[in-house]
């Protein structure tokens, strides 16, 4: 309907192709879910909802090896222009408009740093995005713990996707997620963040379960050899 396709690499990492290909925390290697390798991608834009190493990811090689732009909170960006990368920064709030599509960067409550040299820098805030494709609305939450104003993003931008984190630990788990669904609405959701760790080891089936009881959102499980035509 949309001529989307969405495809999941494991754990927060998504690939939507429209007449442009985006790729949101594009972390390939080390991550057990994901079939492709860095080299495999050729993104014409990546966003980052955070500089931990499991969503920054392989960003910077994709990014210099492709010329592609990335976009990410101010400080993250900052970063990523001193490793010659043609990054582009927002924050909290902001919206942008590129190549006909619609980005909006909203709230995650979450941590982010990064990781540098054996060091540890200031990442900026956490972070989420909401994007329009082709009349498509697309929330990616980012790594997040429940919040009341889920809602509000339910209200204003009526995702018709939503892509939330149920690993529990540093993120929500089913049961909040499941909240979070019913405060969202969203026509679809897709649990990830999940099983990529021990630590974050969860039964999809248990937060669609969650979801049934509190509202009639669709829950979709995907697997990385899946391609959800939107």
């Amino acid at each position: 309907m949309y001529g989307i396709q969405l495809i999941w690499h494991g754990h927060a990492c998504f690939e939507i192709r429209a007449d442009f290909n985006v790729l949101i925390d594009p972390f390939f290697r080390g991550n057990p879910g994901a079939k492709l390798l860095p080299q495999d991608v050729e993104p014409d834009f990546i966003l980052v909802t955070h500089g931990h190493y499991d969503h920054l990811g392989d960003t910077i090689e994709i990014a210099q090896r492709t010329g592609c732009r990335v976009i990410v909170v101010h400080e993250l960006a900052n970063y990523l222009k001193s490793q010659n990368v043609m990054a582009e920064g927002m924050n909290i709030g902001g919206k942008m408009k590129i190549n006909g599509m619609s980005v909006v960067m909203t709230d995650a409550n979450h941590s982010s740093s990064i990781s540098h040299s054996g060091s540890r820098l200031y990442g900026g805030r956490a972070a989420g995005f909401i994007l329009q494709i082709n009349g498509c609305s697309i929330y990616h939450a980012g790594d997040t713990g429940l919040f009341g104003d889920m809602r509000l993003i339910g209200d204003i931008y009526k995702p018709d996707v939503a892509l939330l984190p149920i690993g529990g630990r540093y993120t929500m788990d089913p049961e909040d997620a499941a909240r979070a669904v019913n405060l969202i609405r969203p026509g679809i959701v897709i649990p990830m963040h999940y099983n990529t760790f021990d630590v974050i080891s969860q039964n999809p089936v248990d937060f669609m379960h969650n979801v049934m009881g509190l509202c009639d959102t669709e829950v979709l499980i995907m697997s990385t050899e899946d391609v959800l035509g939107l």
